[in-house]
């Protein structure tokens, strides 16, 4: 089959590299795809922006494809896959219906207390005063979070008082503004990938993501800076545990409405001393979460994702994954979250890709005559595997030791604790 993945990230590079190695699918391309991408599969750049449906629909009908894997969330919350589906091709990613599930927290909150699904108490604030008062009812530390779509930077998780309303306030500036504040969650936090048909669910391997910017877990919230699996510390049944009590009833909750969920449930978990609880739901794969996820995969990936867009996971045998471990170390552009400084010459990137069990991930790049550049901000992901945590780390620590960006900066304690046997 012919497969078009829509996305630019190192996410997307993830996912076509597993694609292409799947002896069921024959080209894979990519709309826009980045340089890294370019290596691996036919990218098209001109192809327009992503979030635009009858665009992407065009395009996925003009290349004769056979399915199509949205990548990154906007174009789905944009109705991307609706359009994809309406010209009679099969998309794994939901409707704009079902993708409100991340595009809305509020909604998520709604359909989790309908589905009975154990999560964080929450207040859903649309003024000044109800913030106050919702900051008052939670006390510190504080968790205020942008009911819309932030690119993984809409969270704000602080003891300060004044930063919260801060935070609370920006976001009920903008059009339709909508804040979410929750009671915090104690306890270390796992991102676990459920794939639906809309009535079937599978689990993937579990993982932890690293999302401030800083080692210790300091400064602002990222997109993420890196992320490892397996959890050698979760509890026995993780998967399991999460699809009865979480993801299944979710996808139930979501049919009933008149709204299958069709693509990745990405559940974000807080393992809590009172057991698990959701902190949110995202309507795609995570970044940098699926960069080792699918290095761990086994089971041939163009095979899963045409079952669940087809609605036919049940004819599937259970999901497998290799013994091995793998971690993943984003290398991020100077100003990084904030104000980002591009165009910093990236070197290195042959004698990184040469590491044995080594793969470099692009996400914020660009070719140019001179050589590649950053052109955004998370630049790269460097993902190391190994017989065990200890051993993946060292090997993702030596590719993003051998690459050279100016400005550049990354997490030096990625899965640092994990190898410890701290994290608990």
């Amino acid at each position: 089959m012919r497969v078009l993945v829509l996305g630019s990230g190192a996410r997307e590079h993830a996912i076509v590299r597993a694609l292409a190695t799947d002896p069921t699918v024959d080209a894979v391309l990519a709309a826009p795809g980045n340089p890294g991408i370019d290596l691996v599969a036919q990218c098209l750049p001109d192809c327009g922006p992503v979030t635009d449906p009858a665009a992407m629909s065009k395009l996925a009908q003009d290349l004769d494809v056979d399915l199509v894997v949205v990548g990154p969330e906007a174009p789905l919350v944009a109705g991307v896959a609706d359009a994809i589906r309406a010209r009679g091709i099969a998309c794994f990613g939901p409707s704009a219906a079902a993708a409100a599930l991340e595009g809305s927290k509020a909604f998520a909150k709604e359909v989790m207390a309908a589905a009975g699904v154990p999560t964080a108490l929450a207040h859903v604030c649309s003024t000044e005063d109800e913030v106050i008062s919702a900051l008052d009812a939670t006390g510190a530390p504080y968790v205020v979070k942008d009911d819309g779509l932030a690119a993984g930077k809409g969270v704000v998780v602080t003891d300060d008082y004044t930063e919260a309303v801060t935070h609370a306030l920006a976001c009920l500036a903008k059009p339709d503004g909508v804040v979410v504040i929750e009671d915090f969650l104690d306890g270390p936090e796992i991102s676990l990938f459920c794939i639906s048909d809309g009535t079937e669910v599978r689990a993937l391997a579990p993982a932890q993501d690293f999302k401030r910017i800083g080692d210790g877990d300091t400064g602002p919230n990222t997109g993420g800076m890196g992320a490892y699996s397996p959890l050698p510390w979760a509890p026995d049944g993780l998967a399991e545990d999460v699809i009865t009590r979480i993801a299944q009833p979710t996808i139930d909750e979501m049919r009933r409405r008149g709204t299958p969920f069709v693509g990745v449930l990405y559940v974000g978990l807080a393992l809590t001393s009172r057991g698990l609880r959701v902190i949110e739901f995202n309507a795609r794969f995570g970044d940098p979460e699926t960069q080792v996820v699918l290095a761990r995969l086994r089971t041939p990936l163009g095979q899963l994702l045409d079952a669940a867009a087809h609605g036919r996971l049940s004819e599937l045998p259970e999901v497998s994954f290799h013994p091995h471990a793998a971690v993943a170390v984003v290398l991020a552009a100077q100003g990084y979250p904030a104000a980002v400084v591009t165009g910093g010459a990236i070197a290195g990137l042959e004698e990184c890709a040469a590491l044995a069990d080594v793969q470099v991930l692009h996400a914020g790049t660009a070719a140019t005559l001179e050589g590649p550049i950053a052109s955004g901000g998370r630049v790269l992901s460097v993902v190391g595997t190994g017989p065990d945590l200890a051993t993946a780390r060292e090997r993702a620590y030596a590719g993003i030791g051998v690459i050279t960006l100016e400005g550049g900066q990354h997490r030096t304690d990625i899965c640092e604790r994990a190898v410890a046997g701290t994290v608990l």
